[in-house]
């Protein structure tokens, strides 16, 4: 599995950029942003969500009980 580091690597940026350039901070110039894009596209690299999401701890997920799901005003919402 590829990692930040992976990208930071093959970009020759730290690790730090990589995630500035990810994450749509400012900061980094142009250049240095075109590298970090260039190197996640070769490596095909996109972030892992769920580990993004217990990092940051959110998951835009909700969730609801249904008290009968034969009730055909819940299969409806």
């Amino acid at each position: 599995m590829l990692t930040i580091k992976d990208v930071a690597r093959l970009a020759d940026v730290s690790i730090a950029t990589v995630s500035a350039v990810m994450n749509g901070k400012g900061g980094v110039s142009p250049e240095l942003a075109q590298r970090v894009q260039q190197a996640m596209e070769a490596l095909d690299y996109h972030p892992n969500q769920v580990a993004r999401s217990l990092k940051v701890r959110q998951t835009h997920t909700i969730g609801m009980v249904i008290p009968d799901v034969t009730n055909p005003f819940f299969t409806d919402v």
